[in-house]
């Protein structure tokens, strides 16, 4: 394993390996899965390359995994204390979260929930000019919402395409591919909010 300087990156790299390796799929496998190609998720494994947001997609649909899981942050990183449930309850400082970035896009996404929050939510912003497409299959899964909250993002779901100002919410029905893009010259912010509507 080469030496990684992104913790993040070092924790894809092992997630996408463990997942790999639960499910007993060879590297062919999950390249036919996901459409991927063995070099790239090879590389990805090894911590030789950052994926896209793009390939992310691909991955997380095959695993039938969120984005958000594939970059969910190590347990226990949180400040707090332990509840009666046993979860982990307490305060997330913005300065010591964790932010993804797309090498190819320059999209950046932040956790906002931790890994025992029965909700995912995450902030991504996307810059102007970023196009982001996810399949059918990143859907299947999982009920949506996308919030914007700062400047307007052009949702393409399926052959619809809404355009969605600050303060716009659109909620995803029955699974299809999607494009999350930025035709403006300014950043867009938005948040997603999922929970799992069935188990892999």
């Amino acid at each position: 394993m080469s030496n990684i300087v992104d913790p993040l990156v070092r924790q894809i790299a092992d997630r996408v390996r463990t997942e790999r390796e639960r499910r007993r799929w060879t590297l062919a496998q999950l390249a036919d899965a996901s459409g991927v190609s063995q070099a790239m998720i090879s590389r990805i494994e090894r911590g030789e390359s950052s994926p896209t947001a793009v390939v992310l997609g691909k991955l997380s649909a095959a695993f039938q995994l969120s984005v958000s899981s594939l970059l969910a942050l190590a347990e226990g990183t949180a400040e707090g204390t332990q509840g009666d449930s046993g979860d982990i309850a307490g305060v997330r400082r913005q300065a010591d979260a964790a932010e993804w970035r797309d090498p190819d896009t320059g999209y950046r996404r932040r956790q906002i929930t931790g890994p025992q929050f029965p909700a995912e939510i995450a902030e991504i912003h996307l810059p102007a000019g970023a196009r982001v497409p996810y399949p059918a299959a990143a859907f299947v899964f999982v009920r949506q919402v996308v919030w914007v909250l700062d400047g307007r993002l052009t949702f393409h779901d399926g052959d619809t395409v809404h355009e969605l100002d600050a303060g716009d919410t659109i909620e995803l029905g029955d699974p299809t591919p999607r494009v999350f893009a930025n035709t403006t010259d300014a950043d867009c912010r938005y948040a997603v909010i999922l929970t799992r509507a069935t188990q892999p």
